[in-house]
């Protein structure tokens, strides 16, 4: 019975010593993401991470995805938020949400205001463009439909940052594509005005990028963990995780 009593309560404080030292873990992730990353469940996520695990430190840093791609490559980030049409052979990804880009321009520009346009009116427009956005690159699909529309206009000013693109444009450098979420205030409040076509040019999936091959620390895991979980409830409900 002695026995019988001390291995019970072994076992019934199991749950406590895992849960204190969960509680308890101390590392540093670090994320590498491309600019302009704007999804509620993200924010969330992060929020509700840090205040179950506040002695987790993170270490976010903005790139291109290219470069995001070659880092985690190299084992030198936990993981990435980025673009990756292209499966990588040592790289797991994951959508952690996918955005709708369709053409906009600024107030200076002559189009601005303008209702009833057509594709064929944008056909010898200027355009102000993502540095990834030629044929080979993440964002090679605007450059796609670009050519398949007969587009002869030149790009007059390119980036790799969000906020740079969204300046340009503004200024009236030329239309550009943007993610449609992003841009919706801007719109609403007179800084942008949307071109056609109506639906949109085309979608993107902002993955979730990870080295299967890296040995993570105990932070690491329990980050990782923890966000495939979140993404797995989402992907329950049909459609959340389009941004539009």
């Amino acid at each position: 019975m002695r026995i019988a009593a001390d291995i019970y309560g072994d076992i019934s404080r199991l749950g406590t010593v895992v849960e204190s030292r969960q509680d308890d873990v101390v590392g540093k992730i670090r994320i590498l993401t491309v600019s302009g990353v704007k999804a509620q469940h993200y924010d969330e996520f992060l929020a509700d991470f840090h205040a179950a695990h506040p002695k987790i430190e993170l270490e976010v840093e903005v790139m291109g995805s290219s470069n995001i791609i070659s880092s985690l490559l190299q084992k030198t980030a936990t993981l990435g938020v980025g673009l990756c049409r292209l499966p990588q052979p040592r790289l797991e990804q994951r959508v952690l949400f996918r955005e709708r880009y369709a053409y906009f321009c600024g107030q200076r520009h002559h189009l601005f205001g303008q209702q009833g346009l057509s594709l064929e009116q944008l056909a010898a427009e200027h355009f102000v463009s993502f540095t990834s956005d030629q044929l080979g690159g993440n964002l090679s699909p605007l450059t796609l439909f670009r050519d398949q529309q007969g587009f002869t206009g030149k790009i007059v000013a390119s980036s790799t940052s969000f906020e740079e693109i969204h300046r340009l444009i503004c200024a009236g450098f030329g239309i550009g594509c943007l993610p449609i979420h992003l841009v919706r205030r801007d719109v609403e409040q007179g800084l942008l005005w949307r071109l056609p076509p109506e639906e949109g040019v085309v979608d993107f999936d902002i993955q979730l990028l990870w080295n299967r091959e890296q040995k993570m620390s105990q932070a690491e895991s329990l980050f990782l963990q923890s966000i495939q979980h979140m993404l797995s409830i989402r992907e329950q409900v049909p459609g959340s995780l389009m941004l539009k």
